[in-house]
């Protein structure tokens, strides 16, 4: 091999060799949806959650007891929540059936009329807790969105999932959260 082939090859190599080590990672981490994080809420009372929804009725999270409650803050610009809204639709669906779960979502750091003609031009007939001016985010210690919160019949946060979710792992979610607490 010539001086020059040799130069040409090493730089080649050690693409490859990168090029091997980023697919490696990507392949093993985590994917982009139905995570699960540590929460110091876990385990605890959820916080209030009131406010006035996209149709102009009150909502208190307190009058949901006794059904399990997904509360998912989501932003209208935000892509994973874009994705995963057709996701809490099915689930919401299902459950209103049933009356064991239903979904509210909060706007975050969004406007109700981004939000409205969201929910107009996509669907979803659960209740939108619209103009959180962050007291909502804060006191569920939302960092980024789409982030969602699985509290249980009596009132305490069992779950913390962070980016989008599907309707198939909210199912298994809710499934093993019932026999833990049944």
């Amino acid at each position: 091999m010539t001086k020059r082939s040799a130069t040409t090859v090493v730089p080649v190599v050690i693409v490859l060799l990168v090029s091997f080590a980023v697919i490696v990672v990507l392949a093993t981490r985590e994917p982009a949806v139905n995570r699960v994080a540590a929460s110091p809420l876990v385990g605890r009372a959820a916080p209030q959650l009131t406010g006035t929804t996209l149709d102009g009725d009150a909502f208190d999270l307190a009058e949901h007891r006794g059904e399990w409650v997904l509360v998912n803050f989501f932003a209208t610009w935000c892509g994973p929540c874009r994705r995963e809204h057709a996701e809490l639709g099915g689930f919401h669906d299902r459950h209103a059936e049933i009356g064991d779960a239903s979904v509210v979502s909060v706007v975050f750091d969004d406007t109700t009329e981004d939000a409205r003609a969201f929910f107009e031009e996509e669907g979803g007939d659960w209740p939108v807790v619209a103009g959180d001016q962050g007291d909502i985010a804060l006191d569920y210690g939302v960092i980024k969105v789409p982030e969602s919160y699985l509290v249980s019949p009596d009132g305490v946060v069992v779950k913390k999932l962070i980016g989008g979710v599907t309707q198939e792992f909210l199912e298994e979610l809710l499934a093993a959260a019932e026999q833990q607490t049944g």
